[in-house]
Formats: structure tokens, sequence, C-alpha cells
């Protein structure tokens, strides 16, 4: 199942118009990371950004519990709390989260700030076909597969998806099972539906944070 498949199709055919996230598998990119933390409508958002750009953002209940998540993933790296001049990052985050129709590119797989991620060949090509898939719309494992040329690969989509380390600028709760329910996501299955019901709702204020 794919909902909004028009809209999916025209953001695949702009693809080679959009700006490509930077790419790394060498740990000694992300050696020295800069995070923040703020409230969000589901909770609490951490964002860390290494030279190469946002490199995790996470989504959780208690500050501390984000932090120690975020330095699991990157245990060789030195993390420093960033000040103000992480503010416009945070802001385009804040911004994914509260209102993603908003952020420019997110049909058209643009980011207006660069993401520094690590992944093998497999798991970028998956990611950037969950950067088309727009707010308000979801796509299946097998669809996905089916996009990035591996029909037969539905179940290393998944795990792909399980792999993203950078909550809704990579938008892998738009990867639902083929009969369109909901399964497992590293933040939690609530905030995957809460951010479905939210993109599906365009005209529905978020919560007061």
């Amino acid at each position: 199942m794919v909902e909004c498949m028009d809209t999916i199709n025209d953001a695949h055919a702009h693809h080679h118009r959009a700006q490509t996230p930077s790419t790394s598998r060498n740990a000694s990119n992300f050696r020295t990371l800069r995070y923040g933390i703020a409230p969000c409508w589901l909770g609490q958002v951490i964002v860390a950004v290494a030279d190469r750009g946002i490199c995790a953002i996470g989504l959780g209940d208690d500050p501390g519990t984000l932090l120690n998540q975020v330095q699991g993933m990157f245990p060789h790296a030195s993390f420093t709390e960033a000040g103000s001049d992480l503010a416009p990052i945070m802001a385009y985050v804040s911004t994914c989260i509260a209102a993603p129709e908003q952020v420019v590119g997110a049909i058209n797989a643009a980011s207006p700030q660069p993401l520094g991620i690590q992944g093998t060949a497999f798991q970028q090509r998956v990611w950037q076909a969950l950067r088309e898939i727009p707010p308000g719309c979801t796509a299946s494992y097998t669809d996905i597969a089916v996009r990035i040329g591996r029909p037969n690969a539905a179940r290393a989509v998944g795990q792909a998806c399980a792999a993203n380390k950078l909550a809704v600028v990579i938008p892998c709760h738009r990867a639902v099972r083929s009969d369109g329910q909901l399964s497992g996501y590293r933040w939690g299955i609530e905030r995957k539906r809460m951010l479905l019901l939210r993109e599906r709702d365009t005209s529905a204020a978020p919560p007061n944070q």
C-alpha cells in the first residue's frame, strides 16, 4: 500500500535536483559531537551534530535517558552541550516534528540543514526513499523495496528503518506494513502513531508544549 502515490512519484522524479545528505562509515568523522535537548509536543527531542552535519535525532520523555541513548550510538565520541549556536538546527528539527508540511524540501528530499549520517549503500538508498514520502503519506516496506530496485528486500528495508538514527528528518515513521498496520519504531510505536495522525490532519495544531 502506498498513499499519495502521485505525490511520491513527483518527488522521485525530482530527486536529481535534491540535496543529498553527506554519508560516512568512518567513525573518525564523529569524534566530537555537540548536542541540544528541547521540549516538543511528543516529549523531549535531542539533536546531536558532528562536523558533517546532524548525526542523531531522538525522541523520548527524559533528557538524561535521551543523552545516554545517543552516547550509546557513538561510544567513542566526546559530547558537549551546545548553546545558541545550535538554535537554527533545533528550530528546523522542531518544525519537522510540529509542522513537517512547512519544511522546505519535505517533498523533494532536500534539507536546509546538512545531514551527517552513517550507513551502508543499501541503507542510504532506503533513507533517501523515506525522505521522498511527503507528510500525510505512508509506504509499505515492500513498496520501498520496489522503489529502490530491490523488490525482494522488504525485510532488509525494515532493518534499514530500524537503523535510522535521525527521527522525523529521515521519516521512517512513514513506513508501515503491507496491510497498513504499524510496526516497530525506535522511539515508541505510540509516537509513530501520533506523528502519522498529526501529518494526516495538517490543520490540527499540536498539543501545547
